[in-house]
Parts: structure tokens; C-alpha cells; sequence
């Protein structure tokens, strides 16, 4: 969290991290309880990631971006499928059989995602935006992921201005459950 530079390089590298987390659980034997872990952990970050997308990236794409509209709304989808995804897992032990389904599912979802954003998001919102812009963005995520919720929330909001008003009370409350179940901690 907190990388620096442009929105795109925040976010790329935040991609970077979570596939990292992705690799740590396909190299562990379905049923490994290291797998829930990284993947509260990846749950975590993609949240956070997600919130930070929808109050600033989307919208700058919507006003910016030729058919900024529905390329906006297809990756709020491609959010919402893998926000239910994710709150699926957290109910389920590493044992489960459904989890690693779901698991397998919401992987391939944001894959399938990070890729869409990185091969043409990311590339169209550079042709629009001087680097000063993209670097203000950049600011804003980063501050955005600091307050956001760390878990999912299926039912809220989407989309600013109701997002912005709700993600840092709910971040808030998410963070101090976190903290009190020590969700997302001592993963190495």
C-alpha cells in the first residue's frame, strides 16, 4: 500500500502484490491452512485496491476516456462478481471443499481483470491524461486505500459520491476487527 507515482503505477504494482499472494497459495496442497491465510490477505488488498478504483480511477475514466462510460461500468461488474466471490471465502476453512473452488474462481476473475485494466484501461487513460493528472490520481488512491474497508461488502455502494461518504466508516470498523482477530497478520 503506498507505492508512489501515477494511479497506473499504484495500481500496477498493487496487481504485482496480489498475484504474488496468488502464487504463495497455488503452491501449497489444497486444504493448507497458510492458504486462507494469504488468501485474507489478498482478500484484504484487493478491497482496499477495489474502493480506491471506484472513488477515483473509474471516474476519471468515465470523464476522460472515450466511452469512458461503459468501460468504467464493466469493471464495476467485474468488482461486484468478485466482491460476492470473496465474501463467500471468508466463512469457509481451507478444508472446505467449496473453498477452493471459489478460491480457483475468484483468482481467474482477477486475473482476468488486472489484464483487461493493464492491456487496455490503463493504456487508454495515459493517452488522455498528462502525467501531472495521472500523479494527482495516484495521490488520491493512495490516500483512499489507507481509509477503505478490508472486507468485502457485497451491498454497498459503488460508486462516489455514496462510496466516498461510507468506505472510511466501514474501513474503520473492518480495520478494528482485523485488528482484534488478527485477520491478515503473520503470513511468513
Amino acid at each position: 500500500m503506498g507505492h508512489g507515482g501515477t494511479v497506473i503505477e499504484e495500481l500496477t504494482t498493487d496487481h504485482r502484490e496480489v498475484e504474488e499472494l496468488f502464487a504463495k497459495i497455488e503452491a501449497l496442497p489444497p486444504g493448507d491452512e497458510k492458504r486462507k491465510k494469504y488468501a485474507e490477505q489478498a482478500t484484504i488488498e484487493l478491497v482496499r485496491h477495489s474502493i480506491a478504483e471506484e472513488e477515483y480511477l473509474y471516474p476519471a475514466v468515465r470523464a476522460h476516456v472515450p466511452d469512458g462510460d461503459e468501460l468504467a461500468d464493466r469493471e464495476l461488474e467485474d468488482h461486484k462478481g468478485a466482491e460476492r466471490l470473496m465474501k463467500d471465502l471468508e466463512g469457509l476453512n481451507a478444508d472446505d471443499p467449496a473453498f477452493d473452488r471459489i478460491l480457483t474462481s475468484l483468482i481467474q476473475e482477477i486475473r482476468t481483470h488486472v489484464s483487461d485494466e493493464e492491456g487496455n484501461l490503463f493504456p487508454r487513460l495515459k493517452e488522455v491524461l498528462p502525467r501531472l493528472e495521472l500523479t494527482d490520481l495516484g495521490d488520491k488512491v493512495r490516500q483512499a486505500k489507507k481509509t477503505a474497508p478490508t472486507r468485502p461488502h457485497p451491498a454497498g455502494p459503488h460508486e462516489p459520491p455514496a462510496l466516498k461518504a461510507m468506505a472510511p466508516g466501514v474501513g474503520l470498523v473492518d480495520r478494528a476487527r482485523d485488528m482484534l482477530t488478527g485477520r491478515g497478520k503473520g503470513q511468513e
